[in-house]
């Protein structure tokens, strides 16, 4: 293994500091990847790491992506539920990256609900 340079650990921190400033603090949109068991054998850690992909990409600040236990709709993971600041949030289920792609662009960047991907708005409304 070759050896590392004190730029390469720059740039390590750095990258570091990054995908941590996504977890913590206060954003406009809190995305939260459900990954208990069921949500981890079903593919969610594959979308963690696409919702971390479109942030970077993104270039957003106001970003906060956290991760959650089971929620309790095994057979509709992998699942995340996007909370935008005043409004309720919306639970995404059966979730691929083309899927997470478009709730990304759509509902995280511009504000509008996919239907067609949400199990429900709020805790009491189901679409």
């Amino acid at each position: 293994m070759p050896r590392l340079k004190i730029e390469d650990l720059e740039r390590i921190s750095e990258q570091q500091k990054k995908a941590m400033s996504l977890r913590a603090g206060a954003g406009r949109v809190k995305i939260t990847v459900h990954m208990g068991t069921c949500g981890i054998s079903a593919g969610a850690r594959k979308i963690m790491s696409q919702v971390m992909s479109c942030v970077e990409k993104s270039g957003a600040s106001d970003i906060i992506v956290t991760t959650s236990g089971c929620a309790g709709f095994c057979s509709r993971e992998p699942m995340i539920t996007v909370e935008i600041i005043e409004q309720a949030p919306v639970k995404y289920v059966d979730l691929d990256e083309k899927k997470l792609n478009r709730i990304f662009e759509e509902h995280v960047m511009k504000g509008n609900i996919i239907e067609e991907y949400a199990l429900a708005v709020g805790s009491e409304r189901a679409l």
